[in-house]
């Protein structure tokens, strides 16, 4: 189901849909278009301003990186695929070694299973009847699909068990513990991590089968604090399997890791005691398959082991400056509508200009419209109208999800690839 969902893919046809493609390449499939290999900076290959595009080699460096990086460390790895919702990336991560996809919401669970991915974890409470009963049929027609959901309410429990009353096999959940009063969900005490238990143990619709939680969410997050909250974590679960919790499991799930505290939990996790079953140590980082210039690249816990490696940013949104008004000024052709902005501005990289590139010296977005960024220009900096402008971007989660079909190009500006997102 997968290859040919993929291959679907590749014969939509480019038509006005997707912002940035060329006019001319209206009524190609998405495999002809790549076929032709045409280059961002070739004004005959008809790309329009403005336009995102992936590095492919970048892509594929973080893509092996973190790879490498989760085999080392002895952790399984279900990227969160709510960052790109590209099913040809969570194959390529799947391709790369992982054991999964993470999601957070129902309809991108139906995205994933669509794309044929067998092994998802919801990192959220699914109390939608409609949707329970669609996983259950899911997970009843399919006795290889592997779905893995948080609960960290008594009342989530019982509102699950009602919806799936009639499904065959069980749901298997995990406790989300909490990072601490204030913080997002999850239990805050353990004894309200027991009384969830207890409500799994007492139906039949759902299977404990370990804990979890997200310790970006710590409040005051340090290295000793994060590091407290997954200790925390581990022995919530070495209480459990001792109370015989996880009997009805052939292995024990234990689950953290966004991207920025991704160190902390192998170094945890590492020191985790033998339990009576196998421990699934489940790393859900998402954010570095294109990584960011900007938020993610002050975070990445690469910073703190420089000797792990380093992901690099792979996106660059392209923009033409459509108007010079002063010189202290200038304005491009992309804007909200186009670059994420809810975390951080974009960073002006490069000029180019008749085929060649110089630096953006002196140039910074000072601010955002719905389709224009607001460029402040220093005294001397180079820039003119019709120069496209190369802007590095922030927060990887809000800026695929503006764009539907991403070119995937090399360095020289050759489109190897075009990415489809589902939001």
């Amino acid at each position: 189901m997968s290859t040919e969902a993929l291959a679907r893919l590749a014969e939509e046809r480019v038509d006005h849909r997707f912002k940035g493609l060329p006019p001319d390449a209206d009524g190609l499939t998405v495999a002809e278009l790549t076929a032709q290999r045409r280059n961002l900076f070739r004004p005959a290959d008809g790309f329009t301003t403005p336009v995102l595009a992936l590095s492919a080699e970048r892509l594929e460096h973080n893509l092996a990186l973190m790879e490498a990086y989760t085999a080392r460390h002895g952790l399984a790895f279900a990227p969160h695929g709510k960052t790109s919702m590209a099913p040809q990336l969570f194959h390529r991560q799947l391709r790369h070694g992982a054991w999964g996809i993470t999601l957070a919401a129902p309809h991108q669970v139906r995205v994933a299973r669509a794309f044929g991915i067998g092994r998802i974890f919801l990192a959220n409470e699914l109390v939608d009847v409609a949707a329970l009963r669609w996983i259950a049929a899911e997970l009843d027609a399919d006795p290889e699909f592997r779905f893995v959901a948080y609960v960290d309410s008594v009342r989530g429990v019982e509102l699950m068990d009602a919806a799936l009353r009639d499904a065959g096999r069980p749901v298997d959940v995990v406790v989300e513990l909490g990072a601490g009063e204030g913080a997002r969900t999850g239990v805050r005490t353990d004894a309200e991590a027991v009384a969830v238990a207890d409500a799994v143990a007492g139906v039949r619709t759902l299977r404990l089968v370990g804990v979890a939680g997200y310790e970006a969410q710590v409040p005051d997050a340090s290295p000793e604090r994060v590091r407290g909250w997954l200790e925390r974590l581990v022995a919530l679960a070495v209480e459990f399997d001792k109370g015989g919790r996880f009997a009805d499991t052939d292995e024990i799930v234990l689950s953290a890791g966004g991207s920025e505290w991704f160190d902390a939990v192998a170094d945890v996790f590492a020191g985790v005691p033998e339990l009576s079953r196998p421990a699934l140590k489940l790393l859900r980082s998402g954010a570095y398959v294109s990584h960011d210039d900007v938020h993610y690249h002050r975070l990445t816990p690469f910073n703190r082991v420089p000797e792990e490696g380093a992901l690099e940013p792979a996106f660059r949104l392209w923009a033409q400056v459509v108007s010079r008004p002063s010189p202290d000024q200038a304005f491009v052709n992309a804007g909200k509508r186009d670059a994420a902005y809810d975390l951080d501005r974009p960073v002006a990289h490069v000029v180019r200009r008749d085929g060649a590139e110089h630096p953006a010296t002196g140039i910074e977005v000072s601010a955002l419209s719905d389709q224009h960024l607001w460029l402040r220009t220093a005294p001397g900096a180079d820039v003119e109208v019709g120069d496209w402008i190369g802007f590095g971007l922030s927060h990887p989660c809000t800026s695929f999800d503006k764009w539907q079909l991403i070119p995937v190009a090399e360095a020289d500006g050759t489109v190897v690839d075009y990415i489809r997102t589902f939001f």
